[in-house]
């Protein structure tokens, strides 16, 4: 699960969101935050995207196996809003 802290979670009423790899919706042109590629792990008929996001930090995303892209590209990510999970300050789900 990718641990998110800061603005987007004090948006989302917690002090730390959890978004799975599986909830994160990937395109090539537009989405909430921007990251980069630093791994791609291409496995038939998915595809694990290791990523750099500014503001946010590494992030793991699974998308298809369709979706291409490689080390150094840049992909923007946006979370499924009705799958985050919200934890208070002592890290207990609320």
């Amino acid at each position: 699960m990718n641990l998110v802290t800061g603005d987007y979670a004090r948006q989302k009423n917690a002090a730390t969101a959890g978004v799975r790899p599986e909830h994160l919706m990937l395109s090539k042109e537009t989405g909430l935050w921007q990251g980069k590629v630093t791994v791609a792990e291409h496995l038939g008929s998915d595809t694990f995207l290791h990523l750099d996001v500014p503001g946010i930090g590494p992030i793991t995303a699974r998308t298809d196996g369709e979706f291409e892209c490689r080390h150094g590209d840049t992909v923007f990510i946006t979370p499924d809003d009705t799958k985050i999970h919200r934890f208070d300050e002592k890290g207990i789900a609320i």
